[in-house]
């Protein structure tokens, strides 16, 4: 399977740098479970530039993005932007799931039964790589 490449805007990385040095509590928290692939040994970064955003959470392989989202996403002008931020991820076929900040704070545990129902639904749906094709590469050393 060929690797999607999804541009990034450079100038993101100093932010990006940033927002992992001030994460909110809720961020903190959802680090605690994501981290490290403890999440069905999948791997995640954390606020990770893609194209000309920043998603607080980026699994590749899952071509999945968390946001978790604070106060201000409830206004107008903050929830217009995050609408046109997720169509665009969903341009390069990532799936977005949000979470608001008081969800991660108080309910945890449903917010890791949503992302793990995600991972579920996405392995019935892909081949596992190691059964596509149908040749076996022996590592014959050197």
């Amino acid at each position: 399977m060929k690797r999607k490449i999804i541009p990034y805007n450079p100038n993101l990385k100093d932010l990006a740098r940033q927002l992992r040095n001030n994460s909110t509590k809720a961020e903190v928290m959802l680090w605690q479970k994501l981290k490290r692939k403890q999440m069905y040994g999948y791997d995640f970064h954390r606020q990770k530039p893609l194209d000309n955003y920043i998603l607080d959470f980026f699994c590749y392989e899952l071509m999945l993005g968390i946001e978790v989202d604070g106060y201000s996403h409830e206004f107008l002008e903050v929830y217009n932007k995050d609408v046109v931020k997720e169509v665009r991820m969903n341009d390069f076929g990532i799936t977005v799931l949000r979470f608001s900040d008081s969800q991660v704070l108080k309910d945890i545990e449903n917010v890791i039964r949503a992302i793990e129902q995600y991972i579920t639904e996405y392995e019935k749906h892909t081949p596992n790589p190691s059964q596509e094709g149908n040749y076996i590469q022996f590592y014959t050393g050197g």
